[in-house]
């Protein structure tokens, strides 16, 4: 099943551009987008703005910011390096948060014994704050731990 954002269901609720609301470290995330965009932003206020943000709106909030130049991402005024564990550990936690909401929840455990995969994804850590890899092998793990 390859998810994206313009796909059917359950494929599209699956894609972090859809519209579920979950909470990390105190702070209100209206999608993941919002959350992973965010992580560009030095000034915890503009993170905590972003991550109310949803979808494409996400998505170009955080566009222009040049995070791959340094290798350097922020959560609540700590920076954090892109290729650290302190990172992989930060996105588990997200994911594990989103997993609470009950209809990013459902989505996932439809999809059953479907392979998942992201073609519109990218590859390269250096270049995008998630691969393929790291946002698909999440999704598996979360839905393997929680069978029915």
């Amino acid at each position: 099943m390859d998810i994206g954002s313009g796909k059917g269901y359950p494929s599209n609720a699956l894609s972090n551009f859809a519209p579920h609301p979950f909470e990390i470290d105190g702070v209100k995330c209206n999608s993941m987008e919002g959350f992973l965009q965010s992580l560009k932003f030095k000034n915890p206020e503009m993170q905590e703005h972003v991550c109310t943000l949803v979808g494409r709106e996400a998505k170009f909030k955080g566009k222009k910011k040049n995070w791959y130049v340094t290798q350097v991402l922020w959560w609540r005024g700590i920076e954090i390096d892109r290729h650290g564990q302190e990172y992989q550990d930060l996105l588990d936690r997200a994911y594990n948060a989103l997993f609470q909401n009950s209809g990013f929840k459902k989505a996932l455990l439809t999809t059953m014994d479907s392979s998942l995969s992201h073609s519109i994804g990218k590859s390269d850590a250096h270049r995008t704050i998630l691969t393929k890899q790291e946002f698909c092998s999440r999704l598996l793990k979360l839905r393997e731990n929680h069978r029915i």
